[in-house]
């Protein structure tokens, strides 16, 4: 009897196991505009696409612009298939199985492991690889597949062209807060984005400075480590960003290009 009981008992447990529901997907992230706030770039679909559910983006004069993280995630791909395919790109994972690539850029500013952020600049666009003019392929995947286009949750337009207003990164503001740690020296102001550049006067120890913009321009090795980003803080007036304390690592998002 008691053979027979264990025997049921291990049937029951067996068929409870077929009864328990699988864990659901997770939800794709809330992806957005892959451009800094508030900016308008004409989004194309179309049918001979490969694949067709990718979107290419442009705008006048957009060769060079930067390109954010549509949505937070791991960076996985950083690489070059040379004047093949999509030549430079970058791939961020966003877990859950959901990926986002952006291709043919002309250069990278992020690594793979690198974690990032709403509005975080990854690359600039470019033409490398298959492209015949600068612009940005950018796609979203689950499980390696590519499926159609979500901004904030509404489906991009299949099939034609539709210009897309960039919410990323915005914050409510287009300026950011920083504070000068030099460790006691005043921080010299400069009338570009570079040590060439003429000094037009220091910033204290300790001040807080609104950046109004920020571009690239001499390397310097300063309190957060050496990098290549000058903050404006006014009308021909930049500082060394390495020397600026704001809470992010590398470009602030929201804060446009000079």
């Amino acid at each position: 009897m008691r053979k027979r009981w264990l025997a049921l008992g291990a049937s029951a447990v067996v068929l409870a196991a077929t009864l328990v529901p699988a864990a659901p997907a997770m939800a794709a992230p809330a992806f957005k505009v892959p451009f800094p706030c508030n900016q308008s770039w004409s989004g194309q679909t179309r049918t001979n696409h490969s694949p067709a559910n990718a979107i290419d983006f442009n705008r006048t004069d957009d060769a060079g612009d930067p390109v954010v993280a549509s949505a937070p995630g791991t960076v996985d791909v950083v690489t070059n298939l040379g004047d093949t395919s999509y030549g430079k790109y970058v791939r961020i994972n966003h877990g859950g199985g959901h990926t986002t690539y952006y291709a043919h850029l002309s250069g990278f500013n992020v690594s793979v492991g690198q974690t990032v952020g709403y509005g975080r600049v990854i690359g600039y666009v470019g033409t490398t690889g298959g492209s015949t003019g600068p612009h940005l392929h950018y796609e979203q995947r689950i499980d390696g597949s590519s499926v159609k286009i979500k901004f904030n949750g509404a489906q991009a337009l299949y099939w034609g062209t539709k210009t897309y207003t960039s919410d990323n990164g915005c914050g409510g503001t287009n300026t950011g807060e920083g504070t000068v740690n030099t460790a006691g020296s005043p921080l010299t102001v400069r009338s570009g984005p570079g040590t060439g550049y003429s000094s037009v006067g220091t910033v204290a120890d300790g001040a807080k400075v609104t950046i109004q913009c920020q571009t690239s321009g001499t390397s310097v090795s300063g309190t957060y480590g050496t990098s290549s980003i000058w903050d404006r803080i006014g009308s021909g007036r930049f500082i060394s960003d390495a020397y600026v304390y704001t809470g992010y690592d590398g470009y602030i998002p929201g804060v446009p290009r000079c």
